[in-house]
C-alpha cells in the first residue's frame, strides 16, 4: 500500500514539474510583436521614449532627411537614419530606438550611402541601436502617435456663427515633436500601447522640448587615444616621421641632446637681441637659419630656407586680398613695429570692442622644430596682449595639435593678458604630425561649450597655425565648424613652393577650410621670422565682429516677416489657429537687436502693419505681440499684400540679414500675385507660401521662391498647420547651409 501511494506521489510530482517546464518554454518562446514604421516617419512623432520598429525596404532616400550623426535631431527620419548609423541597410531590418535630450548642434556628414545634414540645434534627440531588446525594458508592440498642438497662444471663446468646425481644436498648433506633453488633451492616438517600462525605475519621458543650449555633459566625446611616447633621439624620431612631412634641421629642432646647449645659445642671442630692440635678433646664431635645408625624407627633396628676416624679401610680403591693393603691412600698422605691443593700462575687463570668444589652434609637430615653437607662443603672447584679455572683451584659449590634440586652456581659465601670456610661455611642444582637421574636427565638437566658458553672444572664433602644410584632410572637419557657427582663420607659416605642392595632401587647403574665401580670413606669412608682423593685422580682423559672417547660422541670421491672410473666409477661430501656427515658428529662432528679427503685416482688401523688424527684440516680446494681434475681417488681396510687406517690412532690413517672407492664405487673389512676388523676388526676399483649404496652387507656387516644392505648402485644414513648423524650419535651414562662401 505505502509503495502504492509513494509510486503514485512521484508520478504526480514528475507530471507536474514536467508541465511547468514545458509552460516556461511556451514563455520563454513568446516572441515581441515587432511595429513597422514608414520611411518618412521621424522620432519626434512618435511618442514612446523607446521602442523597437521595423524599417521597410528602400528608405535610403533624399528625401527622408537626416540631421546630424550618431545622435540625431528628432525631425530625422527614424529608418534612414538608421541606414546611416549602418544599423540597416536599404533591406530594411529591426532597430531599437531611444530619445534623449536635445543637443546645441548636429553635425551632417557622409556615411553608409547617405548624406546628413548640419543643423545648429534641436529640442529633442535620438539614438538608433541594433533591434534587441534591452534586459528589464518592455516594449510596445504597437506605436503611440503625436499630433499633439501647443497652446502658446490662447482661443477666444468660440461663436456659433464663426465656428465651422466646432469639432476640431482650432485654438492650437503645434511643434509636433513635443512628445512630453503625453497629457495634453490634443494628442491624438492612432494607437494606445504602454510606454517602455525598464524594471529599474528610471525616468523614461521624453526631455521636454526646449531652445536653450543643451549642457554640454550630455553630448558624447569622442574617444581619443593617447599619442605614442616619443623618444627624443634623432633615430628614433627619424621613423615616426612620414616621407611627406616637412622635417627641420638638426640646428632648429632638439631632436639630440647633444645640441641642447646650441639651442640654449641660441635662445640666448634672441632674447638679448629683443632686449635691445635690434633687427638683427633673428640673424647670425650658430645654427643659421639663412643655411637651414628642409629635408623630406624618401623623396630627395630639398628646398632651400628662406633669406633671412630683415632683407627685401622677407619684408614683400603678400597683398591683403581683403582690401584690394592695401598690403597687408600698410593696414594703418608699420612694418618696423616692435615685437611686444605697448601693455594695455587696463586689461582686467578686456577690450570692449572685441568681445570674442577664441580659440588658437597651435602648431606643436615636429615640422616646427623647438626653435619656431618659442617664437610661435612669443607670437601668441603678444596677440594676447594686442587683444586686451578680459571679461568684457576677448577671451582666448588654446589647443595644441600633433599627432593628436589636447587642450592647453579653455576660454574662462584666464580672465587678463598678463596671466595668459605666463601660462602660454610654459607650454611645451607636443611632436607629431600636423593634424589640424581632427584638431578642428575636436574644437567643433568640444571647444565651445558652456562648461569651456563660452559666452553665446559672443563670436566663435578658430585661428589655426600651420607650418607648411597639414598631414590630413581639413575640408570636412571646416565645413562642420562653419555650420557650427565657427569663423575660422588660417595663418599659415613658410607654405609649399612650387616644386613641395605635389606633396600637399589637400590642394587649396586654405580656401577649403576658411569661413569665407575673399582673403579676410587668411594670412601667408613667409617667414616664421617674420610672423611678428601680422599681430596687429590678425587682431584687427578677430574683433571686426560685422565681418565674422560665419558666426551667422540659419537660426540667428534673418529678417522674418510673416504675411498673414485676415479675410472674412477664415473665421476668428482659424485666425488664432493660424497665429499658433506663427508662434511655433518664430519661437524656434534666436531673436535679438542682433540675431533674428521678426515682423507681422496683416491683410484683407487693405494692409496693416502690425509690427516691424525693430519693434520687439526679445523673444517673449514678439509671442505677445503675435498673441495681441487682432482678426481683421474682408476680402483677400494677396498681391497687394506682398508689395506692402516689400516696402513697410523687407525694404528696412539689414544688408546682412536674410530677407524671408512666409505667406499664409486660404483662399484665390482678388488680385494679380505674380508681379509683386517677381519684385520681391528680384529684391532679394525669400518667399515661402502656405495655403490652406480653398487656396490656389497656382497662386501659392507664383509666390514662392524657386524650387516651388521647397517654399510652397498647401494643407486642408488650419488645423493641420502645425504639420508644417518643422518642415519649415529644415528648409530654412537647409538653404542657409548652401550658400556659396566666396
Amino acid at each position: 500500500m505505502k509503495a502504492t501511494v509513494i509510486a503514485t506521489f512521484f508520478g504526480v510530482f514528475h507530471i507536474c514539474t514536467y508541465a511547468a517546464k514545458e509552460a516556461t518554454k511556451k514563455t520563454k518562446k513568446a516572441k515581441l510583436y515587432v511595429p513597422q514604421i514608414d520611411c518618412d516617419v521621424k522620432a519626434g512623432k512618435i511618442i514612446n521614449p523607446e521602442f523597437i520598429a521595423k524599417c521597410p525596404p528602400g528608405c535610403q532616400d533624399v528625401k527622408y532627411r537626416v540631421y546630424g550623426t550618431d545622435i540625431y535631431a528628432s525631425f530625422s527620419s527614424v529608418c534612414n537614419a538608421a541606414i546611416h548609423s549602418g544599423i540597416i541597410d536599404n533591406a530594411g531590418g529591426k532597430i531599437l530606438v531611444q530619445k534623449v535630450a536635445g543637443h546645441s548642434g548636429y553635425r551632417g556628414s557622409f556615411s553608409n550611402g547617405v548624406r546628413s545634414l548640419s543643423l545648429p540645434r534641436w529640442r529633442e534627440s535620438f539614438l538608433v541601436s541594433e533591434g534587441k531588446p534591452r534586459k528589464g525594458v518592455t516594449y510596445p508592440s504597437t506605436l503611440e502617435y503625436s499630433s499633439s498642438k501647443s497652446t502658446t497662444v490662447k482661443s477666444e471663446p468660440k461663436k456659433p456663427e464663426q465656428d465651422l468646425k466646432a469639432t476640431k481644436s482650432a485654438d492650437t498648433a503645434n511643434t509636433s515633436e513635443k512628445a512630453s506633453e503625453q497629457g495634453n488633451a490634443g494628442h491624438k492616438e492612432h494607437q494606445t500601447p504602454p510606454v517602455p517600462t525598464p524594471a529599474t525605475q528610471m525616468a523614461t519621458t521624453t526631455p521636454t522640448p526646449t531652445t536653450t543650449t543643451t549642457d554640454p555633459s550630455t553630448t558624447p566625446k569622442p574617444t581619443t587615444t593617447p599619442a605614442t611616447t616619443r623618444t627624443t633621439t634623432a633615430a628614433a624620431a627619424a621613423k615616426t616621421r612620414p616621407g611627406m612631412h616637412r622635417v627641420r634641421d638638426i640646428g632648429s629642432s632638439s631632436v639630440h641632446p647633444a645640441y641642447a646647449s646650441v639651442v640654449a645659445a641660441a635662445s640666448r642671442q634672441i632674447q638679448a637681441a629683443q632686449g635691445r630692440g635690434q633687427n638683427t635678433a633673428f640673424r647670425g646664431t650658430s645654427t643659421s637659419a639663412s643655411n637651414r635645408n628642409i629635408l623630406r625624407s624618401n623623396t630627395g627633396i630639398q628646398r632651400q630656407e628662406p633669406v633671412a628676416a630683415g632683407s627685401p624679401a622677407h619684408l614683400a610680403m603678400e597683398t591683403d586680398l581683403w582690401k584690394p591693393g592695401l598690403s597687408l603691412f600698410d593696414a594703418g600698422f608699420s612694418s618696423k613695429e616692435k615685437l611686444n605691443p605697448k601693455p594695455l593700462e587696463s586689461i582686467s575687463h578686456g577690450n570692449p570692442n572685441c568681445k570674442v570668444d577664441l580659440s588658437f589652434l597651435m602648431d606643436g609637430s615636429w615640422s616646427i622644430g623647438k626653435r619656431r615653437f618659442q617664437l610661435q607662443k612669443q607670437f601668441l603672447g603678444n596677440v594676447a596682449q594686442a587683444l586686451g584679455i578680459g571679461s568684457a572683451g576677448p577671451l582666448m584659449g588654446i589647443v595644441q595639435y600633433g599627432d593628436d590634440h589636447s587642450t592647453e586652456f579653455n576660454l574662462k581659465t584666464y580672465a587678463n593678458s598678463k596671466d595668459l601670456r605666463n601660462a602660454i610661455e610654459k607650454i611645451t611642444q607636443k611632436g607629431g604630425l600636423s593634424n589640424v582637421g581632427k584638431a578642428l574636427s575636436f574644437v567643433n565638437k568640444n571647444f565651445f561649450s558652456d562648461a569651456n566658458g563660452n559666452r553665446g553672444g559672443a563670436p566663435n572664433v578658430v585661428v589655426v597655425m600651420v607650418d607648411g602644410w597639414p598631414t590630413d584632410r581639413v575640408e570636412e572637419a571646416s565645413r562642420l565648424a562653419r555650420e557650427s557657427g565657427i569663423n575660422i582663420f588660417f595663418v599659415t607659416i613658410e607654405a609649399a613652393a612650387e616644386s613641395e605642392k605635389q606633396n600637399v595632401i589637400e590642394p587649396n587647403f586654405v580656401d577649403k577650410a576658411v569661413c569665407r574665401t575673399n582673403g579676410f580670413y587668411s594670412i601667408n606669412v613667409p617667414s616664421w621670422f617674420s610672423l611678428h608682423k601680422v599681430v596687429q593685422p590678425l587682431v584687427k580682423r578677430v574683433c571686426d565682429t560685422d565681418q565674422l559672417v560665419c558666426s551667422k547660422t540659419c537660426l540667428n541670421s534673418a529678417d522674418i516677416g510673416f504675411v498673414i491672410d485676415g479675410s472674412s473666409s477664415v473665421g476668428t477661430s482659424n485666425f488664432r489657429t493660424v497665429l499658433q501656427f506663427v508662434a511655433n515658428i518664430s519661437k524656434e529662432f534666436e531673436i535679438s537687436d542682433t540675431d533674428t528679427r521678426i515682423g507681422a503685416v496683416q491683410y484683407t482688401y487693405e494692409q496693416r502693419l502690425e509690427f516691424n523688424f525693430d519693434k520687439y527684440s526679445t523673444k517673449q516680446d514678439v509671442l505677445s505681440a503675435i498673441k495681441r494681434i487682432s482678426y481683421w475681417s474682408g476680402g483677400t488681396s494677396t498681391g497687394a499684400a506682398i508689395s506692402y510687406a516689400s516696402e513697410q517690412l523687407f525694404s528696412k532690413s539689414k544688408p546682412n540679414k536674410r530677407k524671408i517672407m512666409i505667406l499664409i492664405t486660404d483662399g484665390r487673389s482678388y488680385d494679380d500675385v505674380r508681379v509683386p512676388a517677381m519684385a520681391a523676388h528680384q529684391n532679394g526676399v525669400i518667399a515661402y507660401s502656405i495655403g490652406v483649404a480653398w487656396a490656389a496652387q497656382d497662386e501659392l507656387e507664383a509666390i514662392a521662391t524657386d524650387p516651388d516644392k521647397e517654399h510652397s505648402f498647401f494643407v486642408d485644414e488650419f488645423d493641420n498647420l502645425y504639420r508644417f513648423v518643422n518642415q519649415l524650419i529644415q528648409n530654412i535651414c537647409t538653404e542657409f547651409n548652401s550658400q556659396p562662401r566666396n
